[in-house]
């Protein structure tokens, strides 16, 4: 339902009035809306871009778990965008070390045109009952005396919005602008964010004239620093999505002219065409401790639900908006919107993959105190297997005899090896932690003191500086 308020200086506000407002027609935000649409609410996603370009984000196009989605948007949707599905594993090029190294990625993997996934996404949650409206850009989050988030407001093609709601869903995306404006300080919604735990990315989609030999693997190869990496993703034989990052903490590297640099040392690239480009702001942080306030909750790149090593987040922005999505349905029911009846929304991320990253964070850390050519061979010595489960799941059972083969193979590197594996006892010890995350506001404080001790310890051993 929509009806006008009397005239403001800028024009007349045109408000909407619906159950939720979701911000930002992403993953997250698409599969929030559409389980909340799903059981007959009325939700509406703004969203700043046009609807010919809203599913035009940047992105690496590698997708881990393409087997598993939600239903309530299933991958069968979604499928026409996965244009490579032969791809099983990456290749870690090691150019100090002269090395290549093939590391077995577990779960089904795909590399996806990123624009029409995102378009068949929003047909998704159309077909759910969502409704779309592009072109508006929010400024404001509405809140009532108590704190609790009621709407937001914004501009559409210059006329004053505002949307009226019993929730308000942030999917805006990395260092979103509704955190900014929205006071969250009673709430335990996490607010020890800053620009430093993000990473700064560009991509470039790449046409090349003859088929590539790695047409069925993901390459990664070191940048000029530690803390990110070069990435060459085949969509299909003969388009690539070439690009890099990195951490916000370091010494800003010139994205374009690295990326471009890179290229020209590799012949598959000589007479390539270039056919889009675009950059981004990517969370490699722990996920937010708490993505709830009262009325509000924040989902995918909002809250840091991506993987902090690799940079993937399609999957568990799918997953994190379903759990928000039904969250907000049992606020609905119960006529209570209070952090206490959200909770369980963290409570499912936590217990799915947010522990799992936030382990994985550690070695984020880790990175940052180390000489790159130390990392580089370290990474070299380490069994590749056992490489891939601990960058993907948070652990690996690393026994006696391998280290002994590793502790061979990194002669020189003696001290790095050592400080490595103390670093992955404490992420070991992190990941346990995580498997006690509180089941209530109430047990949030005492369980975030014991982990910070727990990050102190990391800190001690690397010598990295603190993150958090």
């Amino acid at each position: 339902m929509s009806t006008d308020d009397a005239g403001t200086a800028a024009g007349t506000r045109h408000t909407h009035e619906v159950d939720v407002v979701v911000v930002g027609a992403g993953t997250s935000g698409c599969y929030a809306a559409a389980t909340i649409a799903e059981a007959g609410y009325d939700v509406t996603i703004v969203e700043r871009k046009t609807a010919e370009e809203a599913g035009h984000i940047a992105c690496g196009d590698a997708l881990k778990g393409a087997d598993k989605f939600p239903e309530v948007i299933p991958k069968s949707k979604i499928e026409p965008a996965l244009t490579n599905t032969v791809v099983d594993h990456g290749q870690f090029e090691i150019p100090a070390e002269d090395a290549v190294l093939d590391i077995p990625v577990p779960g089904e993997l795909a590399v996806i045109d990123r624009k029409l996934y995102g378009e068949l996404l929003i047909e998704g949650a159309e077909e759910s009952g969502v409704e779309f409206h592009y072109d508006t850009v929010v400024q404001d989050v509405l809140q009532d005396e108590d704190g609790r988030a009621t709407g937001v407001t914004g501009i559409r093609k210059g006329d004053p919005m505002r949307y009226d709601g019993e929730l308000v869903i942030d999917g805006a995306g990395a260092l979103s602008i509704l955190q900014d404006e929205a006071d969250l300080s009673d709430a335990t919604f996490d607010t020890n964010v800053r620009f430093s735990q993000f990473s700064s990315a560009y991509r470039e989609i790449i046409e090349v004239e003859e088929p590539v030999d790695y047409h069925d693997a993901l390459v990664f190869k070191p940048t000029k620093r530690s803390a990110g990496y070069l990435w060459y993703f085949p969509r299909t034989e003969t388009e690539i999505n070439a690009g890099l990052g990195f951490q916000m903490n370091e010494e800003p590297m010139k994205l374009v002219d690295d990326l471009r640099d890179d290229m020209r040392s590799r012949p598959e690239f000589e007479n390539a065409e270039v056919k889009d480009k675009l950059g981004a702001a990517v969370p490699t942080r722990r996920p937010y401790d708490s993505a709830t306030a009262p009325g509000f909750m924040s989902v995918g790149d909002a809250a840091g639900h991506v993987n902090p090593t690799t940079g993937g987040g399609i999957a568990g922005a799918a997953y994190a908006g379903t759990y928000a999505g039904d969250a907000a349905i049992d606020a609905l029911e119960q006529g209570d919107v209070s952090e206490d009846v959200l909770w369980s929304y963290n409570e499912r991320v936590m217990e799915h993959f947010g522990g799992r990253y936030a382990a994985l964070d550690v070695y984020n850390i880790f990175t940052t105190a180390y000489d790159l050519d130390d990392l580089m061979a370290l990474l070299a010595s380490l069994p590749a297997d056992k490489l891939s489960e601990q960058l993907y799941d948070g652990k690996a059972e690393i026994g006696l005899k391998l280290k002994v083969q590793t502790a061979i193979k990194s002669f020189g590197h003696w001290g790095t090896l050592y400080d490595f594996y103390q670093t992955k006892k404490l992420a070991d010890r992190l990941t346990e932690h995580y498997e006690e995350y509180p089941g209530g506001p109430d047990e949030f404080g005492p369980w975030q003191s014991a982990r910070d001790e727990i990050m102190e310890d990391i800190y001690e051993t690397t010598g990295a500086e603190p993150k958090y």
